[in-house]
């Protein structure tokens, strides 16, 4: 297999190299690699090494990413290669997360196989998942860029760890992306810090990208509901009251195989605070059955979207006028159908 060399990068002296792709900035001598393991410095170039090396590819509903209010119904076809800039405690993926590319099982699949098998399993957009899409940046990129000639729709499910000119150079149409906690939090918990990531999710509406937001709450790490109101005020103040906030229920992986599920009242009493706060839509992940991951009218409450059942069935929206709308009141649905 061909290497690829690195978008975003600057060349140092004594063939050192610096790479740009994210807040990490890692200078990496010649030979070795940078943070995430997926970008190496062979003789003072830098080279993504996992370029095609797909550990992981699925048919999901889009509803799995979580991403509640971008094409309901739909599926995407759900790549990752192994590797991530952070080092998340709690990773759920941590078997293919915490790996170097050549360390796991893989098939390569090039950007074209990968649009060509969407369109095999009739999938209506791709979803680049799993891992930390970040550091698969030239597989994604250049896939995204043909996905979206063939009028694929392109979503990230992300961490935010990403400078802005890569972000803004993607072909992203929608984009989940985590906030995991507070400051201390980030560094203590993952090895990372919170900062970048909020500019990420400012810059994404910013530039017209879907965005929902995701919090997985863990019980004595980010439950405070001090922290889980500044979450909710960020949400509101900065991405607006529309934007689509989930709080997921955690459950022991990992190197936090000693801290018990998240109890069902801490979520739903996260979702009550967010809702008397403003936001309009707020949800309750890895509950099955729950009503909070029911999509209802903000003005009159009248359920919109059933998720009840694990197959999502789209009730009561009303698209005749050309802009999704609530039958019994009216009210404009921030959704994307």
């Amino acid at each position: 297999m061909d290497v690829k060399e690195a978008m975003y990068y600057e060349p140092l002296d004594n063939k050192l190299v610096r790479c740009t792709l994210c807040p990490r900035y890692c200078v990496i001598p010649p030979g070795k690699r940078g943070f995430c393991r997926c970008r190496e410095n062979i003789d003072g170039k830098l080279y993504a090494i996992n370029y095609g090396k797909v550990c992981s590819a699925a048919v999901d509903p889009i509803e799995k990413k979580p991403l509640y209010h971008f094409y309901p119904g739909s599926l995407a076809f759900s790549i990752a290669t192994a590797g991530c800039n952070f080092r998340c405690k709690h990773c759920q993926n941590w078997e293919v997360s915490q790996a170097a590319p050549d360390e796991v099982l893989y098939n390569i699949l090039y950007p074209e196989d990968i649009v060509r098998m969407t369109l095999e399993y009739r999938c209506e957009g791709i979803s680049y998942t799993y891992t930390e899409p970040t550091v698969f940046y030239e597989l994604m990129y250049d896939t995204a860029n043909i996905a979206r000639r063939k009028g694929l729709y392109n979503v990230m499910v992300t961490n935010g760890y990403i400078n802005e000119e890569p972000l803004k150079n993607l072909k992203i149409d929608g984009m989940n992306i985590d906030i995991k906690g507070n400051e201390r939090f980030y560094r203590e918990i993952c090895g990372a810090s919170l900062e970048p990531v909020l500019r990420t999710a400012i810059l994404s509406k910013k530039i017209g990208i879907h965005v929902e937001v995701t919090n997985l709450i863990i019980p004595t790490y980010n439950d405070n509901m001090e922290d889980i109101l500044n979450l909710i005020h960020f949400v509101r103040d900065y991405l607006g009251r529309d934007t689509p906030l989930h709080f997921t229920r955690f459950f022991p992986r990992y190197k936090l195989l000693d801290i018990p599920p998240t109890p069902i009242e801490v979520l739903e009493r996260a979702r009550n605070l967010a809702l008397e706060e403003g936001l309009k839509y707020v949800y309750i992940g890895n509950v099955p059955g729950h009503e909070g991951e029911n999509t209802y009218c903000p003005r009159c409450g009248t359920l919109l979207i059933d998720r009840s059942k694990f197959t999502m069935v789209v009730v009561n929206i009303d698209t005749s006028s050309g802009v999704p709308r609530c039958p019994n009141c009216g009210e404009v649905i921030d959704i994307i159908m």
